[in-house]
């Protein structure tokens, strides 16, 4: 096998290995790659185009034909998502630090999230935002924002009145959950050498309480974080990725010495972190079980976190997906530790068996069968991949037949999101672009720094198209993107998004499918469970939804995408269905529950141990 590394220290890196196991993958990609890595010796420039000759052959190499389908058949519904960042009053910026040293920390990103804090049945919004560094420290400390949903489409910032300010420490991911059961959603911010725990009062403030939790994650490169349930006592746990071992008071060099071409470093100059496994004791305070757990591995450079039963065990497992490292798989046992599967699994490697620069994650039910398939986003000149679950604990690396290895290979992707955009019955792919190198340009021409996003249609079976052609400018106008957060935030029953792009302006975009003609025959159902016996968010609780010929399943799931939080609510496109025949729900505690006959086009409050609740979410107030 031959590895390199261009001198700049890009984190691009070939291998050359064995025999691919898919036909289209075979020796045509070997010579490819082969020829890439000998162009690699000669110089960067040679590189570069080499490259480039290579993107414009492996997708087509890989998955047949790159002939995009026409905008009917990508988007037969007409759905477009369109930017209202502006008219709803939402003015953040993210601050990347930038300075002349090149620090790691700058290059990352940050998520957002949503967050119904003042349970107003509005989701409001979070941005996180980065901090102070030896060469960064403006007088005022960059800090997230929290922005309270008005219920009319507009938005306030509320960040100082809630009670959050930061002390310069430079934060990067968010998860939200109601970890003490009180009915109010928590915020837990992941950072550098730091993060924090804000508990919900419930009049709209929060209050730091991370050192009498025990959660501060104290003195890790922490990213991605996630709630979960992992030993069903009905309290949330907290897991905490780490990224690698970085020291800003010594920062490495890398890159070349000549002016404009000094360059962020490759992680392989850096160490590795373990994950943190929090225990959730249920009198505030946690405690960390990582290695009781069995969780204990210096071997992650960690962006993104999935937590979901993969097995159909009904234990909830952990996904996480590592930079030039192999992705973490690690089965729960259901005694309080968990069995690591990477090697054996099949989601631990690209399906040429190297690890690559994993940096979000999902699992969905793509294929209405019941299966959690798995998404990891990666850097340029990689592929984006989509692991098919099979069923006995083993992934199949699909993403040439799944049509997802053609259109993004030239891309750097982070946030990325499963979710049904036209309602069809069938959960799509949204995948946020941006690269790592603010000066890309000067070793790959044809690759740069901001990048546009991608949207995949599901077109039945975990098939994909590409619809991004379908979209319009604003969507498609290139952006640094990081961290992706889907989630209804009108209640109109279309799923909208929210981006937090890396040293530029967030975005808010709006799903226009209620008002669109050709996708008005599609219908939808979410789903807000309440927990009794289990967690109060009901995170683990796993759904199947029967409606005529259609049989959809989910689960409520902790982490997802790039370093961000979720739409807590659980939502079902039902295609030409206007009522669902049932709604089973298998809730983490082993109650089981049917629900039947209910119209579409709703969202539900269903509460552990009684059913539908009378409580009907609000619509959007015209202004």
């Amino acid at each position: 096998m031959l590895r390199f590394c261009n001198k700049m220290n890009h984190r691009q890196t070939i291998r050359y290995g064995g025999g691919s196991p898919f036909p289209a993958l075979g020796l045509a990609t070997g010579l490819a790659v082969g020829l890439a890595a000998l162009m690699l010796l000669a110089s960067p420039a040679a590189w570069a185009q080499g490259s480039k000759q290579e993107a414009q052959r492996l997708p087509a190499a890989a998955g047949g034909t790159d002939k995009r389908p026409s905008g009917v058949a990508a988007n037969p519904s007409a759905v477009h998502f369109r930017d209202v960042t502006q008219a709803a009053g939402i003015h953040f910026h993210h601050e990347r630090a930038a300075s002349d040293q090149k620090l790691y920390l700058e290059t990352m990103g940050a998520g957002a999230g949503w967050i119904d804090y003042n349970q107003d049945g509005f989701l409001d919004a979070i941005f996180v935002n980065s901090g102070w560094t030896p060469f960064f420290h403006p007088d005022k400390a960059p800090q997230p924002a929290l922005y309270r949903n008005n219920g009319d489409g507009t938005f306030t910032d509320v960040t100082e009145q809630a009670g959050i300010h930061t002390d310069g420490t430079f934060f990067f991911g968010v998860a939200i959950a109601d970890f003490d059961n009180d009915g109010y959603p928590d915020i837990y911010l992941t950072g550098y050498r730091h993060s924090v725990l804000y508990h919900n009062n419930g009049d709209g403030t929060f209050t730091d309480v991370t050192a009498a939790a025990g959660v501060g994650d104290d003195g890790a490169w922490a990213t991605a974080a996630g709630w979960f349930d992992y030993d069903r006592d009905g309290k949330l746990d907290l897991l905490v990725t780490n990224y690698v071992q970085f020291d800003v008071d010594h920062p490495v060099t890398c890159g070349e010495k000549k002016p404009g071409y000094r360059a962020y470093c490759h992680p392989d100059s850096f160490s590795g972190s373990s994950p943190r496994l929090y225990h959730n004791n249920g009198d505030g305070t946690f405690t960390d079980v990582t290695r009781k757990a069995g969780l204990e591995n210096k071997d992650g450079k960690s962006l993104a976190v999935v937590l979901a039963d993969l097995n159909g065990d009904g234990w909830p497992d952990i996904f996480i997906a590592n930079d030039t490292q192999r992705n973490f798989v690690y089965l729960n046992n259901g005694d309080g530790t968990f069995r690591d599967v990477s090697y054996s699994s099949g989601a631990g490697f690209s399906e040429e068996g190297r690890p690559e620069a994993g940096m979000s994650a999902d699992a969905a039910d793509v294929r209405n069968n019941g299966l959690y398939d798995l998404y990891v986003s990666h850097l340029d000149f990689e592929l984006n991949r989509y692991y098919r679950n099979n069923g006995d604990g083993t992934f199949l690396d699909a993403t040439i037949p799944s049509g997802l290895g053609r259109t993004n290979y030239s891309n750097s992707s982070f946030g990325a999101r499963f979710f049904d955009f036209d309602n069809d019955g069938w959960r799509d792919l949204l995948v946020i672009n941006g690269h790592i190198l603010d000066n890309i340009a000067l070793y790959h021409p044809n690759v740069t720094y901001a990048e546009e996003k991608k949207l995949y249609r599901n077109v039945g079976g975990g098939k994909f198209v590409d619809a991004t052609e379908t979209q319009d400018q604003a969507f498609r106008a290139p952006r640094v993107g990081r961290g992706l957060a889907v989630g209804d935030y009108d209640n109109d029953g279309w799923l909208d998004f929210l981006v937090n792009n890396n040293g530029e302006a967030a975005q808010l975009f709006h799903n226009d499918g209620a008002t669109q003609p050709a996708a008005k025959k599609n219908h939808w159902l979410a789903v807000h469970l309440v927990g009794a016996k289990s967690n109060r968010d009901g995170i683990g609780a796993k759904l199947k939804l029967t409606a005529g010929d259609l049989v959809s399943y989910d689960q409520a799931k902790g982490g997802m995408s790039y370093c961000s939080a979720q739409d807590p609510r659980i939502h079902f496109g039902l295609g030409s269905h206007a009522k669902i025949d049932t709604l089973e729900i298998e809730w983490p505690s082993g109650e089981r529950q049917v629900i039947r006959n209910l119209p579409a086009d709703q969202i539900v409050t269903i509460e552990e141990g009684k059913g539908v609740t009378p409580y009907r979410y609000p619509a959007l107030r015209k202004k």
